[in-house]
């Protein structure tokens, strides 16, 4: 399951975003896979049966995956907190792909391949402030509007006017205190994807602009990237995996809503029954408004959120080769406190560090047995994994028909 639950008990810079998408330079990508054949749709979820195990194994399908999933999706890439100030930026990567994201002299957020126009180099190594970016290797400079602003000594090459070699502009969003980019100019706008999520979270009270970062953990699993996001989508695994969560979650009341690009899962916390005590049997309570106290999300392909009244952590998932996986977990709070807050906030840290262990084994296991020459497919359990189902469909949609 991958996620964490809250304690009761835990305490509580603008950035305008670009509105024009840029130009549409980018061609259709092309995916030759070796020994693949085309994938029809999928019956229904009684009937179906989850993605063959060469999806998990494959590097060609990987390959195919950061074209048409990874290179087509809006990624989580860096923190509102970080571009706070006019003239921050800061260096990422869309899998092998080298993006950088600035705070304009105009107030506006942008995004751009980061990569110098000249010779291919890099035209920030770090996050920092500045007017301008300058490549370390020839010295072109660029306005943090992308455009090129010095190239020394090009005075007699023919044909070169320096607007036609600014940076290659990417899209660029954000909401609360995360900034997602996105490499394909015709994907659908980052509130389409996210439908109805940040209306949702506001109606609910919750204010995600106020949460600072608190702390940052990740994790290298032996798994494929879709092993560990199966294992988040569905509770199944509860009872047996994750004894300590299970006591605290109302099993029988959990499912998983599935929606065009998201899904949300509903795990509320369970009453305390006859006998138990807070602290020592038990480590949440259950608020008087039940399921409402927490949001649970999880977004097409590869990020998860989860939300309460005063914190929130988000969830990146990043495939390192075809049988290995980063897991990012960062931990926001709106009033981290000190004291009974601060120790209170450590808990549900430690607690979610418990479960993320417990997840890793299972995975590792599971992606074992993928290459095991006795197993191909397997069965959903039509109660309660709709939202694996949900999303190996995607999977499929995306990928669409692969070449042999």
């Amino acid at each position: 399951m991958g996620r964490d639950v809250v304690a009761r008990a835990a305490p509580r810079g603008k950035i305008r975003a670009g509105s024009k998408p840029p130009p549409r330079w980018a061609a259709e990508p092309r995916v030759h896979c070796r020994a693949m054949t085309t994938i029809v749709p999928t019956a229904p979820l009684a009937r179906a049966s989850t993605l063959p195990k060469r999806y998990y194994l494959e590097p060609a399908i990987l390959e195919a995956e950061k074209e048409r999933v990874f290179g087509r999706t809006w990624q989580l890439v860096a923190r509102a907190d970080e571009l706070q100030r006019v003239g921050d930026f800061v260096p990422a990567t869309v899998l092998d792909e080298p993006v950088v994201i600035t705070h304009g002299l105009d107030g506006e957020l942008r995004a751009f391949y980061n990569v110098c126009r000249h010779r291919a180099g890099q035209v920030a190594l770090t996050r920092g402030n500045r007017k301008s970016l300058q490549c370390r290797y020839h010295g072109w400079t660029y306005g943090l509007d992308g455009q090129l602003r010095a190239c020394p000594e090009m005075e007699a090459t023919e044909d070169f006017r320096k607007e036609d070699f600014g940076l290659m502009p990417i899209r660029v969003d954000r909401w609360g205190p995360f900034v997602f980019v996105n490499l394909w100019a015709d994907a659908p706008p980052l509130r389409d994807v996210m439908g109805g999520i940040p209306a949702e979270v506001a109606a609910a009270g919750y204010d995600v602009d106020r949460m600072r970062s608190v702390e940052r953990r990740e994790y290298l699993i032996e798994c494929n990237w879709k092993v560990y996001v199966d294992n988040y989508l569905e509770g199944y695994h509860l009872p047996i995996a994750h004894p300590q969560l299970y006591k605290e979650l109302d099993y029988d009341s959990y499912r998983v809503e599935e929606f065009r690009y998201y899904s949300k899962q509903h795990a509320p916390i369970r009453e305390l029954k006859p006998g138990e005590e807070l602290g020592r049997d038990r480590r949440y309570l259950r608020s008087a408004d039940g399921e409402g106290s927490a949001l649970y999300y999880w977004l097409f392909p590869n990020t998860m959120f989860n939300i309460y009244q005063d914190n929130m952590s988000s969830n990146v998932i990043l495939p390192m080769g075809a049988d290995r996986t980063l897991t990012t977990f960062e931990w926001f709070f709106a009033e981290p406190g000190s004291g009974p807050g601060w120790e209170s906030m450590q808990q549900t840290i430690a607690f979610s560090d418990e479960i993320q262990q417990e997840d890793i084994v299972i995975c590792e296991q599971v992606q074992r047995g993928l290459r095991s020459r006795s197993y191909e497919a397997g069965r959903f359990s039509a109660k309660r994994e709709n939202g694996v189902y949900h999303f190996q469909n995607l999977v499929r949609e995306f990928l669409g028909p692969l070449e042999e």
